[in-house]
């Protein structure tokens, strides 16, 4: 799949909104097949957006449309893009497997199972759920602070555990911009 050019989709979702003419470029047909995808938006080598989806439900061109707009101007914790950060952004689009459930009788069992590097992984109990993409590995590379700070993204403390948590696994195919 051509999917280098899902950043340039993205970038040119972002311009227009911005008020940029930024024309998107042709894609082939299967960007209109379902797809769930994550859009990354860095500054300067810093996370300055990152708002994805985690089941295909849309179009992999438009789920890639709409998660740039949401990363770019509805993540929570960053204030809108500006127009003076536009041409500073670097943008990463990845396309994510289908999520697997993990089976796992405790914590510890859980954490075997966790494969760095590889794996993203959603966490879920309740109704709270968070994921990290495969990426996140780099700056959480030992499993148990990965599930730790897993735990705090969706609103519990790190030490927490329950039998109701579930995890999946999935990997993602990611293009960037150079």
């Amino acid at each position: 799949m051509p999917g280098s050019i899902l950043p340039q989709i993205a970038r040119a979702s972002i311009s227009n909104r911005l008020g940029f003419a930024h024309p998107e470029p042709a894609f082939p047909p299967e960007f209109l097949e379902p797809g769930a995808t994550f859009v990354t938006l860095s500054l300067e080598g810093m996370l300055r957006g990152c708002i994805g989806s985690l089941a295909a439900h849309r179009p992999i061109v438009e789920d890639t449309r709409q998660n740039a707009l949401a990363a770019a101007f509805g993540d929570p914790r960053f204030p809108p893009l500006g127009k003076d950060e536009h041409e500073r952004i670097r943008i990463e689009v990845s396309l994510l497997s289908e999520p697997e459930p993990l089976i796992f009788s405790g914590e510890k069992e859980a954490i075997s199972q966790l494969r760095p590097g590889i794996d993203g992984i959603v966490f879920q109990c309740g109704a709270r759920r968070s994921t990290f993409l495969p990426q996140v590995w780099e700056s959480l590379p030992v499993p148990a602070d990965f599930l730790s700070q897993l735990k705090r993204k969706a609103g519990f403390p790190e030490g927490f555990w329950s039998q109701e948590v579930r995890l999946f696994r999935y990997g993602v195919t990611k293009w960037k911009e150079s």
